[in-house]
């Protein structure tokens, strides 16, 4: 698997592997599975989708799945990942969609690692990020607005699903330093 590190400083967004499925299963709480996996993971499940999402990587697939890391340990605080095809989106467009751990919640690290990501993004080829977020998923709202996301216009979902838009034009983003595959600041 590639080695992709993106950091600020703060935090450090590097691919999921195998020995973060117990840091995220511990970590896993009713908002987590609320706004973002659906149901409580399993070691087996969480296992599986880590060697998919390794698989991903490997073969330059659409998705990104990146760990957010904290300190000098780079302790697993979160997830974040980039769909670079996904259904309802436009060529160009790169889905974001992230989760913290709740004892990581509240202090900026959810808004730092959508910034990095989207960095990799627009280095990677995407001209448009987008956060969909279910309406009343304000947390999530909140970090797509301080990253600078602005709100869009959502398709009507075929099976009227209906998502928040936040969208944020990647042409301005110069990763400073970040380029994918390697380290930077």
């Amino acid at each position: 698997m590639r080695e992709v590190k993106l950091s600020d400083g703060i935090i450090t967004l590097s691919p999921l592997r195998l020995d973060d499925a117990e840091a995220h299963l511990a970590g896993e709480d009713e908002q987590l599975v609320r706004w973002l996996s659906g149901g409580p993971g399993t070691r087996e499940g969480v296992e599986a989708y880590i060697r998919h999402c390794q698989e991903q990587w490997d073969t330059a697939g659409p998705l990104r799945a990146f760990g957010i890391r904290v300190g000098t340990d780079e302790a697993l605080a979160g997830t974040i990942d980039l769909r670079f095809t996904v259904e309802g989106l436009s060529p160009g467009q790169v889905n974001v969609a992230y989760g913290l751990y709740p004892s990581w919640r509240g202090s900026g690290l959810a808004t730092r690692a959508v910034v990095l990501a989207s960095r990799y993004a627009a280095s990677s080829g995407a001209k448009e990020a987008v956060i969909r977020a279910e309406p009343g998923n304000v947390a999530s709202a909140a970090v797509a607005r301080r990253a600078g996301f602005i709100p869009g216009e959502p398709p009507q979902g075929e099976d009227g699903t209906r998502l928040d838009w936040y969208i944020q034009d990647l042409s301005s983003l110069r990763l400073q330093g970040v380029t994918p595959g390697r380290a930077g600041s």
